[in-house]
């Protein structure tokens, strides 16, 4: 099989009568979730969860097997070294690439440069740091069953000699303004996936990729709209319409599953975000009544951010981070757990600390009671 030649950008030739009713509606949810987002006074913090979700549903579409809670729990210590340990920080590094986007895209637009910084840390001390993690690949590789030759490949990206003129032009494409940016969202993922240009990650880099240039094209008001859910649930007519542009230059069919995965995702996403910030507004009646604090909004968001934790870690940010009293932060996590708004995962022994969750906040994440 001879390496893939991709096509040049932007994209001619659609089919723009069956295209455009979907665009409408694609813009249309996707305008409703980003006035949902509009409303969210600290989205980064309310929102965490579903971040985390994101980064759980890309790994497993790789075949990274862990869910919400299990990342949780390992940050707060509870997951041993072992094949889980390591799925789980593949889990962890997606997530902390979705931090550092953020704050980059906040002065910053996507540069090639930018996306092999979120491989390195993507691959940082997982299987594939190995794989020259950072770098464009240097050597041809192809896609197919293990051990296959090159002849017997599903698919072979372009050569690496050529890489680097194809890498320009798709950089150059992100800063164009194509005829709609959800279209030209749908053309900088498959183009990125069909280039490969990295040994590995290259779907988790190209999914993370998709809310960032969202966002950069000001269709969104935060880079926090995750499409991993619905490409998880469609994972093989995903691959099938990125291998069709690549076989039979089917770029229409492409467009179309990805408007639709858009819009149904953003009504998806939309209800979380709903169902999120009516249990911060009663969490934080629930807990002013229980502590009688001044700190209740510090400690909600505390919670938020971090719905797994061992007490000793939480009570040392609320001290250090909102001069809360070393003696009264432990007590107001006593509160909250005696109330049952908290939960104990673990309890402490010796000079080990008790670990604590948010149980409501992590089954509304996972979309079932994991706790």
């Amino acid at each position: 099989m001879q390496p893939f030649l991709p096509h040049p950008l932007p994209i001619h030739d659609l089919n723009w009568r069956r295209l455009l009713p979907l665009v409408g509606q694609a813009q249309a949810a996707l305008a409703r979730y980003d006035g949902l987002l509009a409303g969210i006074p600290n989205p980064a913090v309310m929102l965490s969860p579903l971040t985390t979700r994101e980064a759980v549903l890309s790994s497993k579409i790789e075949g990274t097997q862990a869910t919400v809670d299990e990342v949780l729990e390992q940050e707060a210590g509870m997951v041993k070294e072992g094949e889980k340990y390591q799925d789980i920080q593949e889990i962890s590094n997606y997530r902390l690439a979705l931090f550092q986007a953020r704050e980059h895209l906040a002065e910053y637009p996507i540069r090639l440069g930018f996306v092999r910084e979120l491989h390195r840390t993507l691959m940082n001390s997982v299987r594939g740091q190995g794989k020259t993690p950072g770098e464009f690949r240097l050597d041809q590789n192809w896609i197919g069953p293990a051990g296959c030759p090159m002849e017997r490949a599903t698919f072979v990206p372009p050569n690496p000699m050529q890489l680097p003129d194809y890498l320009r032009a798709w950089e150059a494409y992100l800063d164009a303004d194509d005829v709609d940016p959800l279209i030209q969202a749908a053309v900088v993922h498959a183009q990125f996936e069909l280039l490969h240009p990295f040994k590995d990650g290259n779907g988790r880099i190209g999914r993370i990729l998709i809310p960032l240039f969202l966002f950069q094209k000001r269709v969104l008001s935060q880079p926090m709209f995750y499409l991993s859910e619905y490409l998880e649930a469609h994972r093989d007519e995903y691959y099938l319409r990125l291998q069709r542009i690549s076989a039979d230059g089917d770029w229409n069919g492409w467009i179309v599953f990805f408007l639709q995965a858009a819009a149904t995702q953003a009504a998806q996403n939309g209800e979380k975000v709903r169902a999120i910030r009516a249990l911060y507004d009663e969490m934080k009646v629930a807990i002013h009544q229980t502590t009688h604090s001044q700190y209740t909004v510090h400690l909600l968001d505390a919670i938020f951010s971090k719905p797994i934790f061992r007490t000793s870690d939480l009570a040392q940010r609320l001290v250090g981070e909102f001069g809360i009293h070393e003696k009264t932060a432990p007590a107001l996590l006593r509160q909250l757990r005696d109330a049952g708004i908290l939960r104990e995962l673990q309890p402490g022994s010796g000079r080990r600390s008790a670990t604590l969750c948010f149980p409501r906040l992590i089954n509304l994440a996972e979309g079932r009671d994991v706790l």
